[in-house]
């Protein structure tokens, strides 16, 4: 039997979808609960893969002492990010919060199996990337489930790969893709963080969107 949607329940995933942020900071002591984790997890894991290979792997990291050599590599990582960068726009990125793995009560690292047998090979033999795709689709089932749940989520892409991987001992044949600050919080921006802070506008969908080809003007 075809399920359909009423209209209330299709406001409740746009609107989950508008309100996703990206959280660095507010996040509560609030624990958790395995039940509330593992529908959130399972959201991931329950999202579209090539071929049903499912190749996503995930680390919850609640131990202290883990999460803080975790944000030391960040601390690195910042310290050559913020480098890059000159004049009143260094000023600006040193301003910005941009973690919150150890006040999070709850860290994800979101693993791809690229070389997984499941699925055998489906769809992945022009397009390998495929893989790590799927995984990606897997971070934003749980980032949309997380805000369902008042969770809210920050992704940390300011690591350096090889020292999270000799943390958590993630063998080489899974590949990183995300890690994920985890936890109630006080609060919800009405925007994007580094929209109501001036570092970049949301460009419209006008903008980027085009018909039977390309826009020449991208």
């Amino acid at each position: 039997m075809r399920r359909t949607f009423d209209e209330a329940e299709r406001a409740a995933v746009y609107r989950v979808i508008a309100e996703r942020r990206d959280i660095r900071q507010g996040f509560l002591a609030t624990p958790i609960g395995d039940e509330v984790l593992l529908r959130v997890l399972g959201a991931a894991q329950a999202a579209p893969s090539v071929g049903l290979m499912q190749p996503s792997r995930f680390v919850v990291v609640r131990d202290a002492e883990v999460k803080q050599r975790v944000r030391a590599v960040f601390d690195r990582a910042n310290k050559e990010a913020a480098a890059s960068y000159t004049g009143t726009q260094a000023e600006d990125y040193c301003r910005l919060k941009l973690e919150g793995i150890c006040e999070a009560p709850v860290n994800v690292c979101v693993l791809c199996d690229a070389e997984s047998e499941q699925g055998s090979g489906l769809g992945r033999h022009s397009m390998p990337e495929m893989a790590v795709y799927s995984t990606v689709c897997a971070v934003q089932n749980l980032w949309l489930a997380a805000r369902a749940e008042g969770l809210g989520v920050g992704w940390v892409s300011i690591l350096d790969v090889a020292s999270l991987r000799a943390i958590l001992k993630v063998p080489e044949s899974l590949t990183v893709v995300a890690y994920l600050c985890v936890g109630y919080v006080d609060r919800f921006g009405d925007g994007p963080e580094l929209e109501r802070v001036g570092w970049e506008r949301r460009r419209s969908l006008e903008s980027v969107l085009a018909f039977d080809c390309c826009n020449s003007g991208w």
